[in-house]
């Protein structure tokens, strides 16, 4: 690793071939700004890899935005991205086929005893990087010493950096989730399915937070979630985790006590995604019960987290993974948890059929503020008729129990079932 200023960086990237290199860059809340912003000076021409970016990256003729996962930085944007439509554990793949990387741009902590951390952001990077290196490109470090140092997959050796530059500067913060009432009923529903000694996928945002304020009173549980935000540190402080159990995750998303809470913390290893999002890996969890937010959802149980008003909102992410899983698991359940109404539209969440593509289907159970519908074993009449009776807003059963009949008219149902 050679450390060098910002100066030196351009006359480094100026040697890149002069074809359009591809530049994988750490994404959440860990993207590295300001070696991007001299990247973008010194390149024509390039496309941009990076997952769920949350600031808009540069947005000119050249720069194409290449992402598995559409984040708010560039969600209102469509001329200049390609999403590509995966599963997260599935993304790595890409960099050994289809997408070659010529370029990864990190942000990483100051050297330590010969080794740097990829910090709050491990994900795809390890992936990323050890594909560069055997095509012979450059791997590029900007050295904060505000990033905390997390262990796992997150380490690297110094010899795996080509350059670093050094930029001390505070990490951007996750906004705090307001709570509400439906999300706090939402929540307490949901962690009626999480025993003593289960394992938790969670989001971010009010219900995720409203589910681990629920758990507090419980024990032996272990944490293996795609990302951890600050409610993880309520459980931690409660009792409520196994001490033997790692808690373990592939980025952090939270507030700056939370980066705090992760710095030299034992307890917590960041893996890469090809690990934690494995459905098999999820399903070896005892007790898995994975929890997942969505825009809408139907009677046929299809969940779509993806797209909203005919574009992409985000994208698979990690939930089709996570739901697999956790239904292999012993013990375990796959719940989408969502509010039943859109106010802003007046229309309901739970829909007679989506329209737009869906994200991941076959779950265990939908939670909404008016109830749980148990879905698991159920035939596809029943399972409608339990989403319309059960976790529909009261202002949408009518039209989806009439729904609910007119989908019957296409599958054998025995004359006598009993009523749910």
């Amino acid at each position: 690793m050679r450390t060098i200023d910002a100066s030196m960086l351009t006359t480094e990237l100026s040697s890149l071939p002069t074809h359009v290199p591809r530049v994988v860059v750490s994404g959440n809340l860990a993207t590295p700004w300001t070696l991007l912003e001299v990247l973008d000076e010194v390149l024509p021409e390039y496309r941009l890899f990076v997952l769920n970016v949350q600031t808009p990256p540069p947005d000119r003729p050249g720069v194409i935005v290449e992402t598995p996962f559409v984040g708010p930085g560039v969600r209102d944007r469509s001329e200049r991205i390609e999403y590509l439509p995966m599963r997260l554990s599935l993304v790595p793949r890409l960099f050994t086929s289809t997408h070659p990387p010529d370029v990864v741009v990190v942000h990483t902590t100051p050297p330590q005893g010969g080794l740097l951390s990829l910090g709050i952001e491990v994900n795809i990077l390890p992936a990323a990087i050890a594909a560069t290196r055997r095509r012979g490109g450059l791997v590029i470090a900007q050295l904060n010493p505000e990033m905390p140092f997390t262990t796992g997959d997150a380490t690297l050796a110094v010899d795996e950096i080509d350059l670093a530059v050094e930029v001390p500067a505070p990490l951007p913060e996750a906004p705090l989730a307001s709570s509400t009432t439906a999300a706090e009923e939402i929540g307490r529903r949901a962690a009626s399915f999480v025993e003593d000694g289960g394992t938790l996928q969670l989001g971010i945002g009010s219900i995720p937070d409203a589910v681990t304020r629920q758990l507090e009173r419980r024990r032996g549980l272990g944490l293996w979630s795609e990302m951890l935000s600050d409610g993880v540190m309520g459980l931690e402080r409660q009792g409520a985790l196994d001490e033997r159990r790692a808690i373990c995750a592939t980025f952090l998303l939270g507030s700056a006590e939370l980066y705090l809470w992760a710095d030299a913390n034992p307890r917590l290893v960041l893996q890469r995604t090809e690990r934690i999002n494995d459905p098999a890996q999820i399903a070896a969890q005892p007790g898995m019960v994975s929890i997942n937010g969505a825009i809408e959802v139907d009677l046929f149980a299809q969940s779509n987290a993806s797209h909203r008003a005919g574009r992409v909102y985000s994208g698979f992410g990690g939930q089709p993974d996570f739901v697999s899983g956790a239904l292999h698991s012993n013990g375990g359940h796959a719940l989408i948890v969502l509010e039943a109404w859109h106010e802003p539209t007046e229309a309901s969440k739970i829909v007679p059929l989506l329209r737009s593509p869906a994200t991941s289907f076959q779950h265990s159970a939908i939670v909404t503020e008016f109830g749980t519908a148990q879905l698991f074993g159920k035939s596809a009449h029943e399972q409608a008729l339990v989403l319309a009776r059960r976790a529909a807003d009261p202002r949408a059963r009518a039209m989806l129990e009439a729904a609910a009949a007119h989908q019957s008219e296409h599958h054998d149902r025995p004359p006598n079932a009993p009523p749910l």
